[in-house]
């Protein structure tokens, strides 16, 4: 903590936290432009001199001892999960999100199931008032837990109000709302939450406790505040989903603890977040007819976890001069090359349709094993064709039409297999490479075969 120096004026970069002398129209470090903005901060006292610090504790790795931490499991698989495991004594987190997701209510679950087995944890509401945290407690059916519950907005209010107990977690909602008396900005801003946070954190790997914090995002979905403090915490975890729908995913983008290969799939009910055990059952469970025209499930991994879907195309003459292409789910740019792909190698006609394209259950879908069967949607959707809702595709397309190998087609495959599915249209290098399986398994060298193999 900064005292005692006197008040200088810098210009913050709001989105990478580099500090400049004078304002400019562009910041130097990560090329944002309108994005620096005036702070007053205390400026840097004199460093002391080498010979009066204590030399660091230096010793050969190998001589270090081997310390195992207990954790503290909440009991929601699907954040434990993607956490890691448990929260560790020490260990920081940031919770990010849009607004309106559900992270304050996720975070509100987590402190009442680790609460009920005997953890003490301080929930600290910056953006509600306590009586506003109980009446949805109630209506989640958690509002008898045993959490405490503090409305705060200063750093020296909350780290009072931690040194007064043990706890084994904190839980802050927000970081943006955290206020330092020893800087002039407002909450919210570069240095505050850089400050606030740095503070909380240093408290939290002195006395053990494992601290939790909300982090809002920007428009452009990436975390608010100063990149620095996402490597400033141990874990940093992206709630994801869309208003419109029900599921929610919580994904690790940063974990010194554990993977960033697992995903936690939620569903947002009346009573709060439920957990999803089965994801790919939930985005097909609309899927009952044994055959629909412009529509293909596929599948992809997400980390290590295998989703099924539905992709689904709808292709009609084209009304105006210039085809209009729609994309939902899926690049927009993606579905003009694959279009051009299936006109050239292929035939068909689609400069004079509109397409239409969309991956069921609003989910983004990047993975290039969906080329396929986008593809064989369309051309299911143009030439009146059904596939077979038995039938699963995947398989990425490349330029000259050939058919590229996709990865982890094993568990694919394997999801496939366990929710009842017949058949598998894939690439033949992925064919060749799957044993053990007793699903029907069709490989195709190129676009033109797989498509004659899907509705032969």
């Amino acid at each position: 903590m900064l005292s005692g120096g006197k008040v200088k004026t810098v210009y913050a970069c709001s989105q990478c936290g580099a500090e400049h002398p004078r304002w400019q129209g562009q910041c130097r470090e990560c090329g944002q432009w309108n994005v620096l903005v005036e702070q007053r901060v205390p400026s840097r006292t004199a460093r002391q001199s080498s010979t009066a610090a204590a030399a660091a504790d230096v010793r050969p790795l190998g001589e270090i001892e081997d310390t195992a931490l207990q954790g503290w499991p909440s009991g929601i698989e699907e954040f434990d999960r993607v956490l890691g495991g448990a929260l560790l004594p020490g260990m920081t987190m940031l919770l990010a999100g849009e607004p309106g997701l559900g992270k304050s209510t996720l975070l509100l679950q987590v402190a009442a199931a680790l609460s009920q087995q005997g953890n003490g944890v301080l929930y600290i509401a910056g953006e509600e008032s306590p009586s506003q945290l109980k009446a949805r407690a109630g209506r989640l059916g958690i509002g008898l837990a045993p959490v405490d519950v503090a409305s705060a907005t200063t750093y020296d209010e909350i780290t009072a109000a931690i040194e007064e107990s043990s706890y084994r977690v904190v839980m802050v909602d927000s970081i943006q709302t955290v206020a330092c008396a020893w800087l002039e900005s407002p909450p919210g801003t570069v240095a505050q939450v850089r400050g606030a946070a740095a503070g909380l954190i240093r408290l939290a790997k002195t006395r053990g406790f494992s601290l939790c914090l909300v982090g809002h995002v920007t428009k452009e979905g990436l975390v608010a505040g100063p990149k620095v403090l996402e490597h400033m915490v141990d874990t940093v975890l992206s709630f994801e989903g869309d208003s419109a729908h029900l599921y929610r995913i919580l994904r690790a983008v940063k974990n010194r603890f554990g993977t960033v290969a697992e995903i936690g799939l939620f569903e947002m009910t009346a009573k709060g977040l439920r957990e999803v055990a089965n994801p790919s059952a939930f985005f097909l469970s609309q899927c009952e007819a044994a055959s629909r025209t412009g529509t293909v499930v596929t599948g992809f991994c997400d980390g290590n976890r295998p989703l099924l879907v539905e992709t689904q195309a709808l292709v009609t003459a084209a009304a105006y001069g210039s085809p209009q292409r729609v994309a939902g789910g899926v690049d927009a740019k993606k579905l003009a090359l694959l279009l051009a792909i299936l006109e050239k190698r292929c035939g068909y006609p689609m400069a004079t349709h509109d397409v239409f394209v969309s991956v069921a259950g609003g989910l983004r879908v990047t993975s290039p094993s969906v080329d396929l069967p986008l593809l064989a949607a369309i051309v299911s959707s143009l030439t009146g064709q059904p596939v077979h809702s038995r039938m699963l595709v995947l398989g990425e397309v490349g330029l000259a039409g050939e058919l590229r190998a996709v990865m982890r087609a094993e568990p694919i495959v394997a999801e496939a297999a366990r929710l009842g599915y017949e058949t598998v249209v894939l690439p033949e290098v992925n064919c060749r490479a799957l044993t053990g399986t007793d699903l029907s398994l069709v490989g195709a060298a190129d676009l033109e075969s797989a498509l004659e193999s899907i509705f032969k």
